[in-house]
């Protein structure tokens, strides 16, 4: 039987022990559920679990520390007794050969007990794959820690505790007014209502109907810099642009170096490992030089038009090092600049030692930028998101 299988059998041993009626029919639907969500991730776990196997409200507080402690590893396949938020210890009455089964069936105890320990992990590993391979679960202690690390500085497995740093951040870069108007309360007389409402009452208008702008979500539109000055930064900025694509709907990204490629479709995977595979397939300019201005006078005449309708809010992430013309670049940021809401330069190189941004292009580019920001650490790009949640002005859809 798979592992994740063995592991969900426990898990529903564990409620059942806790007054939670997990019967066989219920693990069979969250196992089939679990093959369509993230199982490094926490919370899709989490809450897949939930919704399948909590039915009434006053289970949810078991249930939430029952998860907790099989999630973090903590739980022993023979029988566990909860005694307060997050305690533990062993029930030596399943310790004996002779325990009851209240599995419904001995061939699920075997399965369950042949298990040393209920750990954090859902997915099997593949034939010959190390220990590495499996997917890695980031307590809030890991993430603190990783919080002002360099992400050039990043292993492969603190690139997975950050990325379910990631997928807990919240972009929102506000909204934008559209031209169509809608039923609501504001300042205009909706006249054609008015008059179709004053047909009923003989031509007497007795009220007058407002109408309001309908408002649409902004968009972003990432450009990242992929070559060889940014090699460092770009595994764990293609995570970023991965989890940012899964939290926000509208969401176009391009990638740069001597010539630019969209990779929005191909960031649609759920599976970050899927997305940069796809990815990878598709760039033919990994690691060479940069040419911004020419990326993004392409970027203006084969993509501008299709997504910067509506002011999206624009992430442009270099370091600025660049082989193209100065002019150029000013010429193209400035333009950029002027069809978007705002645009913000993330630049990886800000906050290390004795930075400045004196290279002849953000000298160029800078007098037409509106936010000019790291993204070096988790802190930085926790802020950013901050930064972003702060952009939505307010409604002035009645005016």
């Amino acid at each position: 039987m798979p592992q994740i299988q063995r592991n969900l059998l426990v898990f529903g041993r564990l409620l059942r022990r806790l007054g939670i009626d997990v019967h066989v029919g219920r693990l069979l639907d969250v196992t089939e559920a679990l093959q369509h969500v993230d199982l490094s991730s926490r919370d899709e776990v989490y809450y897949t679990c939930r919704a399948l196997l909590v039915y009434r409200h006053d289970q949810l507080a078991i249930f939430d520390r029952a998860f907790e402690a099989f999630w973090m590893g903590k739980i022993h396949v023979r029988g566990v007794r909860l005694e307060g938020a997050g305690s533990e210890e062993q029930d030596p009455a399943y310790d004996r050969q002779d325990a009851p089964d209240d599995d419904g069936g001995s061939k699920e105890q075997d399965l369950a007990t042949n298990n040393d320990n209920v750990g954090p992990v859902l997915l099997d590993r593949p034939e010959g794959a190390s220990e590495r391979t499996r997917p890695t679960t980031a307590s809030s202690s890991d993430v603190e820690n990783l919080a002002d690390k360099d992400f050039s500085e990043f292993t492969a497995d603190e690139i997975a505790l950050a990325r379910s740093a990631l997928d807990r951040l919240v972009w929102n870069p506000g909204e934008r007014r559209t031209r169509r108007w809608v039923r609501g309360h504001g300042a205009r007389v909706d006249l054609r209502r008015a008059l179709a409402k004053s047909l009923r009452t003989g031509g007497d208008i007795l009220s007058l109907p407002t109408r309001r702008r309908r408002t649409r979500p902004r968009s972003l539109v990432l450009l990242c810099d992929v070559s060889g000055s940014m090699e460092r930064y770009t595994r764990m900025l293609l995570h970023f642009v991965h989890a940012l694509s899964r939290r926000h709907r509208r969401v176009e990204v391009f990638l740069f170096s001597t010539q630019l490629t969209r990779i929005t479709m191909q960031l649609r995977t759920r599976h970050v490992g899927d997305a940069v595979a796809a990815v990878s397939r598709v760039v033919p300019d990994w690691s060479s030089g940069t040419r911004i201005g020419s990326a993004v006078g392409e970027f203006h005449r084969r993509w501008a038009r299709r997504v910067l309708r509506g002011g999206p809010v624009v992430l442009l992430i270099s370091d600025g090092w660049d082989r193209g013309d100065p002019l150029d670049l000013e010429t193209q940021i400035a333009r950029l600049q002027r069809s978007c809401h705002r645009l913000c330069w993330l630049n990886p190189l800000i906050g290390t030692v004795d930075y400045a941004p004196l290279t002849r292009a953000l000298q160029a580019a800078l007098p037409y930028v509106d936010d000019f920001l790291p993204v070096r650490t988790l802190s930085n790009l926790a802020d950013l998101a901050v930064h972003l949640n702060t952009l939505a002005a307010p409604d002035r859809a009645n005016r």
